[in-house]
């Protein structure tokens, strides 16, 4: 009973929280509360300005603590645990997959099981397998299987097995895979198509409760010999924490500029945002390229997460964050530590880079639901941060909109100038906080962020029980021209709003402060993109494109 009551109480606590947080959102936005202001309002700082100036720099302080604790050494640890390393395999490029297991081979873990699993069993899909038995011929116990399917289908054109009339060869077959993999420490099984998450079920199955922890890893990603008994530690050092992601990084960032600018926000994702979050310990998205987990706990949830459901519709999409929710929705703890760290691929196009985007994005607004089904099980700062995040994008359309329209020049630019601001801020914590003037280029992330991100997560929002589209295989690219669409209705929107703002400044002259106000914002905003264009030609441009440059790695082979 005292148990329950205390259940009850933080739920209401939590939702009450929560409640009074969005509503001091909404009155500093609505009422627009301003503490200074200039005679006739062209600069204001006010109340929703200095909310958001809060959450930054609370974020950032918390972000810096847990680096100072992830500094601190460890106690000597436990390397009698077993540990199962878990790889999925969809269309991979080869040069990325040998890359990926040559670096699995040099991780410094005693008696580390590898486990690949390749999405699709046809033909043109053995050169997977083939790469693997090539890296792995010279290991002991190496063992590799083609399944005609997989543990929800038999792989033929009848029924699948999920109604539980499962055929006698069904059921050897699925216990053969068990006994491959339990019984060799690297092991490779191609199986009948079916999606990221059969692949990543398939392993976890097969796997059962033969090991202390699951490690997992996509096919694309190299891995530091190091990242397993960094994890391992975070684990160890706390039976509550369930759950642990390591730092990940852009193993193409020089392939374009696509690339470049997500490895900068990759680093803010994970050693700001993400650091923040591991100090109240939920972490709300353990990546795909680097994470692991309790098996005894992620055995607990398996039939759940693969079963889940959205609206009637089965889930195919964001598998990682619906695993780290299901790690929290148990009361359990998920961290995250630099120490551990990998480098992996990501989209070099913009349209495909945009696909990828909204198909995280639609994952996000899914499990942000589920997730509040948990805040009473965790710290306060998981339902602020949560909140804060979950409907910021809604009050920057709403603001974007609003400033667009308001027939005044200089709310565009003021509005421009303030984007570039602060990105200039959050990318000068990130250069003191890194050690790197790399790290000045997130700024640009800024108006990438307003210009594409933003109208994919309000498409997101709209398509999001429609599963039928996102990234390809790697080793044929296919771009999906379906992701300009909403780029190209947000252009069109502001476009109208800079028309418009146009018409009506044509209506009568400008004052003579409003005339030095634009001249002197407009000359500020274009040497700010002419001293970033300038420092990219000179550090970044002149290496894309050379692809034998994105190697050059601590851990990888050159």
């Amino acid at each position: 009973m005292p148990s329950r009551c205390r259940n009850a109480l933080n739920i209401v606590v939590t939702t009450l929280f929560a409640a009074v947080v969005l509503f001091t959102i909404l009155l500093a936005y609505v009422t627009g509360y301003q503490f200074i202001h200039t005679e006739q309002h062209h600069l204001s700082f006010g109340l929703y300005g200095a909310f958001l100036s809060l959450h930054l720099f609370l974020q950032s302080l918390f972000a810096f603590l847990e680096h100072r604790r992830m500094r601190s050494p460890a106690r000597p640890q436990h390397l009698r645990r077993s540990v199962a390393l878990c790889i999925a395999a969809y269309q991979e490029d080869p040069d990325y997959l040998r890359k990926c297991l040559r670096s699995v081979r040099r991780i410094s873990f005693p008696g580390l099981k590898v486990v690949l699993v390749v999405d699709g069993n046809r033909p043109e899909d053995r050169y997977m397998m083939d790469i693997f038995q090539e890296v792995m011929s010279g290991a002991e116990q190496a063992g590799s299987m083609v399944w005609r399917g997989n543990f929800h289908s038999d792989g033929g054109k009848g029924e699948g097995v999920g109604g539980g009339r499962r055929s006698a060869v069904h059921m050897e077959e699925a216990a053969r895979v068990a006994r491959l993999v339990k019984g060799r420490r690297y092991s490779c099984i191609m199986q009948e198509w079916g999606g990221k998450r059969e692949v990543m079920y398939t392993a976890f199955k097969a796997l059962g409760d033969s090991v202390d922890y699951v490690q997992v890893c996509d096919s694309d990603t190299v891995l530091d010999p190091a990242c397993t008994i960094e994890m391992l530690k975070v684990l160890e050092e706390d039976p509550m924490v369930g759950g642990v992601g390591g730092d990940v990084q852009i193993l193409n960032k020089y392939d374009s500029w696509i690339s470049f600018l997500s490895s900068v926000r990759y680093w803010m994702a994970f050693n700001i945002e993400r650091a923040c979050q591991s100090y109240f310990g939920c972490v709300q998205c353990i990546s795909g390229p680097l994470g692991m987990y309790r098996n005894s706990l992620l055995q607990r949830f398996l039939e759940p997460w693969y079963h889940q459901t959205f609206l009637g519709s089965k889930c195919s999409f964001g598998d990682d964050r619906h695993l780290t929710n299901r790690v929290l929705s148990f009361g359990y703890k998920t961290k995250f530590t630099a120490r551990s760290q990998c480098q992996t691929e990501t989209p070099t196009q913009y349209l495909r880079w945009l696909n990828q985007q909204t198909r995280w994005s639609k994952s996000y607004f899914r499990e942000w639901l589920y997730n509040a089904l948990w805040f009473h099980k965790h710290s306060l700062w998981m339902t602020y941060e949560s909140v804060v995040t979950g409907f910021f994008p809604f009050f920057l359309v709403a603001t974007v909109i609003h400033l667009f329209y308001r027939g005044r020049l200089w709310n565009i630019l003021l509005f421009l100038l303030t984007v570039q601001l602060v990105g200039m801020v959050k990318a000068t914590y990130a250069c003191f906080l890194r050690g790197s003037l790399v790290m000045i280029f997130m700024s640009l992330y800024s108006l990438l962020y307003m210009s594409s991100l933003l109208p994919a997560k309000m498409f997101a929002l709209l398509t999001i029980n429609k599963a039928g589209w996102g990234t390809s295989g790697r080793r044929k690219i296919v771009v999906n021209l379906i992701g300009a669409v909403p780029v190209t209705v947000w252009a069109l929107v502001l476009l109208g709003g800079v028309a418009y703002t146009v018409y009506c400044e044509t209506q009568e002259p400008f004052s003579e402060t409003e005339k030095a106000l634009l001249i002197a914002g407009t000359v500020l905003y274009a040497c700010y993109w002419l001293v970033l264009l300038v420092l990219y030609l000179a550090i970044v441009a002149k290496r894309c494109n050379k692809r034998e440059e994105q190697y050059h790695l601590p851990y990888a082979e050159s």
